[in-house]
């Protein structure tokens, strides 16, 4: 059996075609370098049994060949598919003991004695309370305690709805299942048998209802019904305040539930009291999904959500400039995820967005843009959206951004030159061969006209002549005969020149190989030496904290990029720390910081800033180089390397 931290090792092997570093795996694992040799060793003594192995190739590091795709996918599912209830399966890490016990404890009707659970996994009872602290505050987040009893041990305590909505969260796989597709779920207390029963109840119902809803929800319903089936027969029911069950009982919902409940009452012969029905309603509102035709958008949406949108799109718009607060279809979608998302809130539902850290790593922009957003909804509808919520919203947002891009026009530029249109329209046709349709080129025009030529729709003037008058508009000069120089000289312009990348970077704001333990110590540090050279006030701290309690900016692959919550900078810019060790930043290992400060009332295109980010989260081979540099030369160099791609 693999260990936890073999697993993670052949997760980082296999997630890419580059050689990793001893030093990187020893880094994002938080061990030595020789822990990690030991560990590659044993990895690859079971994996050349399993049609794969891991070749150390000098200077570069480690990497991973399989040579039997059909073996190894098959050694893969057998370790990934473990049940932690599996009778040999003992937990290793103090984060693996952590699940093991919040399960038990959940599963349990009876008190647990600490002896008892210290001795079925080999552990001391001093580790056991240890462990207890992480569990005790996992719980503190249902309001569930963990009650004791002299001579009996613990047992869990607190309102059954919450106890509920912490089974959902952590009494199966969640990573397990996000990695399937469809529908697919496994709890360690029901037989399959019963869970694909309930499963096809549910979407027979649904449709009979015509209620649409992706995967991940029915996922969820589907949960919280085996749940609710499972406590019922141990004799535990929900009770919900009377106004709430009211609200659900004249909701068609409500309806719905009935139906789901009759179904399996018939079969399973369970009976389930009018709160309970209420309670499947309240998950069937969180997942329901409006259907549209030809409709107007007004017709489809909720005066009040839409409202609170338009709140939300002029706060967006007011720090990012983005141009997309007239997105019809932006304002559509938002409409119709913010119905089942306020009444998720309302009625203390849990939500997992298993592409959390995919949407954080691949669209920062989009993610930032959203929690502006929710803030703002929050604020006008009395509601929070925490970081699950705030994903989904970042899709909208990815994709009205992308979507403005398409829709940009090409840029318009105009032809001068002395005489002979001949030289002129060669240039003319080079720019079109050239640049397709990324540039409309307007046309020609001689120098003595260009008093009288109207430039208000021009972007730039190419000329194969000096200009000396004063023009409202960039002039590029090039050659009669355009070359390959002149034609990058005018790319670079369109592209808003890559040597803009430096002026983002500060050499007195970028720190080498720093000794710190801590987030907060890095962020003190950066905090400090901004203040010193005047670029922010005494708010930003607490600004780029209250953006850390929305969502951890920390992306994975050693990589954070923390920053405020509105902009707080005279100019933007990023302070750089890398780090000698890995610090634990929110349960992620970090060695890599980008402080990004963007200015206040800025109207700058910052997508090709978030796009060198985006480049560098993704790739360990860039974070590995990055990290290793000791000066501001070397630095840059990388740094405009992968600005050029």
């Amino acid at each position: 059996m693999l260990s936890s931290r073999s697993k993670k090792i052949l997760q980082e092997l296999m997630s890419t075609k580059n050689p990793l570093t001893g030093l990187y795996l020893a880094n994002t694992n938080q061990v030595s370098v020789r822990t990690i040799r030991n560990d590659i060793k044993n990895l690859d003594s079971i994996l050349k049994q399993n049609g794969a192995s891991i070749f150390s190739i000098m200077g570069k590091g480690y990497r991973l060949e399989i040579s039997n795709n059909q073996k190894f996918n098959q050694f893969i599912g057998n370790f990934v598919n473990k049940s932690y209830f599996h009778p040999f399966y003992i937990p290793k890490t103090s984060k693996e003991r952590v699940s093991f016990l919040i399960r038990k404890l959940l599963l349990s009707d009876n008190y647990l004695k600490m002896e008892q659970l210290a001795d079925e996994i080999f552990v001391s009872k001093s580790t056991i309370q240890n462990d207890l602290k992480a569990v005790k505050k996992i719980f503190n987040n249902y309001e569930i305690d963990l009650k004791s009893k002299p001579s009996h041990g613990f047992k869990v305590d607190g309102s059954e709805l919450k106890l509920r909505y912490c089974m959902a969260e952590h009494v199966f796989n969640r990573k397990e299942q996000e990695e399937k597709k469809g529908i697919n779920v496994n709890l360690p207390f029901l037989s399959q048998d019963e869970l694909d029963c309930i499963l096809e109840i549910i979407l027979r119902q649904l449709r009979i209802h015509q209620i649409t809803s992706p995967d991940i929800s029915i996922n969820n319903l589907l949960i919280h019904i085996a749940i609710t089936y499972k406590r019922i027969k141990c004799g535990h029911n929900v009770i919900l305040y009377k106004a709430d069950l009211q609200d659900i009982v004249n909701k068609k919902e409500y309806l719905v539930a009935q139906d789901i409940v009759m179904e399996i009452k018939r079969i399973f012969n369970v009976d389930f009291p009018e709160d309970e029905i209420a309670y499947i309603a309240i998950h069937i509102l969180g997942i329901k999904t409006l259907k549209y035709t030809n409709k107007k958008i007004e017709q489809i949406m909720d005066g009040q959500i839409l409202k609170a949108i338009e709140y939300a799109l002029d706060k967006v718009e007011e720090k990012f400039y983005l141009g997309i607060k007239e997105d019809k279809e932006l304002i559509l979608n938002l409409s119709l995820h913010l119905k089942p998302a306020i009444n998720r809130y309302k009625y203390r539902m849990n939500i997992r967005n298993p592409m959390l850290q995919d949407i954080k790593n691949n669209y920062p922009l989009a993610f930032d843009v959203a929690v502006v957003a929710s803030l703002a909804i929050g604020e006008y509808t009395k509601t929070f959206f925490n970081e699950n919520e705030v994903g989904y919203i970042a899709l909208h947002f990815g994709a009205a951004i992308e979507r403005k891009k398409m829709k940009s026009l090409p840029k318009k530029c105009l032809v001068v030159c002395a005489s002979g249109m001949g030289t002129a329209r060669l240039i003319y046709y080079k720019l079109k061969s050239y640049f397709g349709n990324s540039l409309d080129v307007i046309g020609t025009t001689e120098y003595y006209k260009l008093g009288q030529t109207n430039l208000d729709d021009i972007d730039f003037l190419v000329t194969s002549i000096p200009i000396s008058k004063e023009i409202e508009v960039p002039v590029i000069e090039v050659n009669a005969i355009m070359n390959e120089n002149d034609l990058k000289k005018i790319e670079k312009f369109m592209l808003r020149s890559k040597q803009k990348i430096k002026t983002y970077f500060d050499k007195d704001l970028i720190f080498f190989q720093k000794e710190f333990e801590s987030k907060d110590k890095v962020l003190n540090y950066l905090n400090t030496k901004l203040l010193q050279k005047g670029l922010v006030d005494d708010t930003f701290l607490d600004a780029v904290y209250e953006r850390e309690r929305i969502a951890l900016t920390s992306f994975g692959n050693l990589v954070a990029v923390p920053h405020p919550i509105t902009s707080k900078a005279k100019r933007t810019f990023l302070a750089v720390c890398t780090l000698e060790h890995s610090i634990d930043w929110g349960k992620k290992p970090v060695q890599l910081i980008f402080l990004l400060c963007v200015k206040q009332n800025s109207q700058e295109d910052l997508q090709q800033m978030y796009n060198l980010l985006i480049r560098i989260i993704q790739n360990n081979s860039i974070v590995q180089d990055l990290i290793k540099i000791r000066t501001y030369k070397e630095f840059m160099s990388e740094i405009q390397k992968h600005s050029d791609e």
